[in-house]
């Protein structure tokens, strides 16, 4: 078999699996400690289920606490990201998928910078080493 790695985004809180069981309406099996800490987790079609807390923290990170590398995914998938303590509130990055209107002919990404005193910027924008190594990218809503 191939290895595989996976990147979606999912909403996930806090949740042992006697309290799941309760939420989804089941019994709880005799052989299932009601105490095991996990997580409720839905998916973006709208499906829910538990994951146990080893599991599911070993494949998700929070949105505010990821790597260059899930940021990257995120704005593949449309979503702005930034780093806190940018210089400028709402700074934010995005991915720019050119079309067959564009001058670029490959993607890029760009930063946004509202608020200056000509107005919004929008510049091109190339990460550094620390940006690269950073666990703390956040997705901006």
């Amino acid at each position: 078999m191939n290895k595989c790695i996976g990147v979606k985004l999912i909403e996930a809180e806090e949740m042992n699996l006697g309290d799941y069981n309760i939420f989804r309406g089941w019994t709880i099996p005799d052989n299932e400690d009601p105490k095991k800490e996990g997580y409720l987790v839905k998916y973006p079609d709208g499906y829910v289920s538990w994951s146990p807390k080893e599991i599911f923290e070993e494949a998700y990170r929070k949105t505010s606490s990821m790597t260059f590398g899930l940021a990257v995914e995120a704005m593949k998938k449309g979503l702005k990201v930034c780093r806190p303590g940018w210089n400028g509130g709402g700074m934010c990055l995005q991915a720019q998928f050119p079309d067959e209107h564009s001058k670029m002919t490959f993607p890029y990404l760009y930063m946004t910078i509202p608020d200056c005193t000509e107005g919004t910027r929008r510049l091109p924008w190339q990460p550094a080493q620390v940006d690269i190594f950073s666990e703390d990218w956040q997705i901006v809503e």
